[in-house]
């Protein structure tokens, strides 16, 4: 009687697993750590944050953790993700300005070091001057730019970040020797804010939202926009529309460890496409103003490059890299 009773338990476990029965606890979500290469209260931070809210929300019992790992333009961050080499449950958030921070410290760790896994968002450049200057139009300000470029100075982030990249790349359009940039660097968006508004300088690039409110009161002039078409909530053409071959956008996605296997890149692959289209991150989206560029796989991976290229050649142009 006993053996029998055994027998049926044998077979009622085999039962279960046949149905895909799993232990409590087996399946559930794997933890995931997102650094974020940057002190707390910047973009890469409130990113970072986001997605975390989003990806437990995407997929609740997912234990989800933030940390910062900031300095160099997040190639710190770069460099203690290459020590990670095959953990899949790291992502690190990352964009344009670690780009152009890899070639400017001549970075010994690259962005070949590691795994893509998605572009999540965009944001575009504004070029305004303040409401007194002369320039009325981009063209006047190319204009002048050209006749001396000493004699137009243009604020905007840190060195060798996206605005600064965005000057050389609209230099370089205009003729003008990338070199010659007379470029004034801020730590921040209101320092550069308070040389227009003082007049200190005769221009200046940041990100839309930095500049957006004093455009619409009339403090600052916008003279064009680095989209590659106008946008619905900015009056202004686009700096081709002004004659200037450009288009950039300071993007944010997320890479990897390098060494991880296919079950793992697809897993963090699944994780971040159900974030993406989560209500938490398409809510945050729009609360933010961020654009909405999500790109996986090859697509992501072979922007990247294309990305890297660019920026090497303008940021090498500007005199700022070897």
């Amino acid at each position: 009687m006993r053996i029998r009773r055994l027998a049926a338990l044998a077979l009622a476990v085999l039962a279960l697993s046949a149905c895909g029965a799993r232990p409590e606890g087996a399946g559930s979500p794997t933890a995931l750590r997102i650094m974020a290469p940057a002190a707390p209260g910047g973009g890469w931070d409130q990113t970072s944050r986001t997605a975390e809210q989003a990806l437990k929300a995407a997929d609740p019992g997912r234990k989800v953790e933030v940390f910062n790992v900031p300095g160099a333009g997040g190639t710190i961050g770069l460099a203690r993700l290459a020590g990670e080499k095959g953990d899949g449950g790291l992502l690190m958030t990352m964009g344009l300005v670690m780009v152009g921070a890899i070639e400017q410290n001549r970075s010994k760790v690259t962005l070949a070091e590691t795994t893509p896994i998605a572009k999540l968002t965009e944001e575009y450049e504004i070029v305004v001057v303040p409401a007194s200057s002369p320039h009325r139009t981009l063209a006047d300000l190319v204009a002048a730019w050209k006749a001396d470029p000493a004699k137009v100075p243009i604020a905007g982030g840190s060195a060798g970040g996206t605005d600064h990249i965005l000057a050389g790349l609209m230099a370089k359009a205009a003729g003008i020797d990338p070199k010659q940039v007379n470029y004034i660097a801020h730590s921040g968006g209101g320092e550069a804010l308070n040389a227009l508004l003082g007049e200190k300088v005769g221009a200046g690039v940041s990100g839309i939202g930095e500049f957006a409110d004093h455009v619409r009161s009339g403090r600052l002039r916008a003279l064009a926009v680095s989209s590659p078409s106008r946008l619905a909530n900015v009056d202004a053409p686009t700096l081709q529309e002004g004659g200037l071959n450009v288009i950039l956008a300071n993007w944010r996605g997320f890479v990897a460890p390098s060494g991880l296997n296919e079950a793992q890149t697809k897993s963090l692959t699944d994780a971040v496409t159900r974030m993406h289209a989560s209500p938490t991150w398409q809510n945050a989206i729009r609360k933010n103003g961020w654009i909405d560029s999500f790109q996986t796989g090859r697509p992501f991976a072979d922007y990247l490059t294309t990305e890297q290229a660019r920026v090497k050649t303008i940021i090498t142009e500007m005199g700022l890299a070897s």
